[in-house]
């Protein structure tokens, strides 16, 4: 029974999927008719069906005429949601699976705390777990506390406080939004490149990320989810202060939705994207992500488009800092190859980190999510299709 109580259920407690019900409810009724594929323009024509199912999972509209901008620098990544915040005027909405205090985070720290010096609104969020395990926790926790910002701490296990469920259910989204004109999402943590681990250190890793800053209404998308987390963990409702969805014109730049994921969802949202993106394929699938572990239904998907004649390649590392993760990962390379599948290893000592793939040059995901079942079933993930 105690072990059941501790990993029988991948689900969140029912009063935050509830709650996540409520947000689902509130995007879906203020952002009806707000869905931006246009038949007259060069989208694929599989990409219909593959917007909608999103939308239901996930509640989100497809919104046009949004910027992106790619950051495959780690420190370059880290100034710019830096700088971010610096220009911040009304609020600062920042949510990261790991956020901790050291020589290079300690800029955004002291940007956080002058925005809110200035009577920003400043809200923190991070993930308990995941936090308190990276070096420094103590003084990072010390520093939220004396900056004078909101922080939290995401899905919380604090058993004598009331606050229990399953220990390895985590939040791994990685968010930024300022004012809800820009937002900044993908795979980096806010951390060191080194993750201020001695082994790391010693050894000489250093950890690749990709992050993507947003402007248009697909901020407003984004901010949902940090609207969602925070809910979910304060019981503050704090929609009614953020800017609402805004329609724009699908020609205009890029077409974006957000999917969220996790055991706060009946189903896994971001593998129903994943497997349909890959069967949608009809010439090339380019993927990148460091903790590779398919399930069934995704190896299927994979081989069968390199048996198909697609050109399939897969992105990993060459080395990685989870041995067990690593070795389950390297299971399935003999089978992928066996299918066509060309795999390029990132050299040592990098690890590579990113989390994004493509289909046929048109359509691309990047975002919190890894290709494993952990991701599917259970940590709170973000993706940008």
């Amino acid at each position: 029974i105690l072990l059941f109580l501790v990993l029988g259920s991948r689900h969140l407690p029912k009063g935050r999927r509830d709650k996540q019900d409520e947000i689902n409810r509130f995007i879906l009724e203020t952002t009806e008719g707000f869905d931006q594929l246009s038949q007259d323009q060069p989208w694929p024509e599989w990409l219909e069906p593959i917007a909608t199912l999103n939308r239901n999972l996930g509640a989100m509209p497809l919104v046009g005429g949004n910027s992106a901008k790619l950051y495959p620098d780690y420190l370059e990544s880290l100034q710019a949601m830096t700088d971010a915040v610096g220009e911040a005027k009304k609020y600062v909405h920042s949510e990261f699976y790991i956020t901790s205090l050291d020589e290079s985070t300690a800029p955004y720290f002291d940007a956080l705390e002058a925005a809110a010096a200035r009577g920003v609104k400043v809200r923190v969020l991070l993930d308990h777990i995941a936090s308190w395990r990276s070096p420094g926790y103590r003084q990072t926790i010390r520093r939220l506390k004396s900056m004078g910002v909101q922080w939290q701490l995401m899905l919380p296990f604090q058993p004598l406080r009331g606050k229990f469920q399953r220990i390895d259910l985590r939040n791994h989204r990685k968010i930024l939004v300022v004012d809800g004109l820009v937002a900044f999402t993908g795979s980096q943590n806010i951390i060191d490149s080194t993750y201020n681990k001695r082994a790391n250190v010693r050894n000489g890793l250093h950890w690749k990320d990709l992050m993507v800053r947003f402007e248009g209404p697909i901020v407003a998308g984004i901010n949902a989810l940090f609207v969602t987390d925070w809910y979910s963990e304060t019981d503050e409702l704090i929609s009614r202060e953020t800017t609402p969805v805004r329609k724009a014109p699908v020609r205009d730049r890029v077409g974006a939705q957000v999917v969220p994921s996790g055991p706060s969802f009946e189903g896994e949202n971001n593998l129903r994207l994943f497997n349909s993106l890959l069967y949608a394929a009809q010439e090339r699938i380019i993927i990148c992500s460091p903790y590779f572990v398919p399930d069934e239904s995704m190896l299927y998907a994979i081989t069968t488009a390199a048996q198909s004649g697609l050109d399939v390649q897969l992105f990993v590392s060459e080395i990685g800092d989870q041995p067990v993760v690593y070795h389950a990962q390297r299971s399935y390379y003999e089978e992928l190859l066996k299918s066509g599948v060309r795999i390029w290893l990132y050299r040592a000592p990098t690890v590579l980190h990113p989390k994004h793939f493509t289909i046929d040059d048109q359509v691309a995901v990047i975002g919190s999510s890894n290709m494993d079942m952990r991701s599917f079933s259970l940590n709170l993930e973000i993706s940008v299709m």
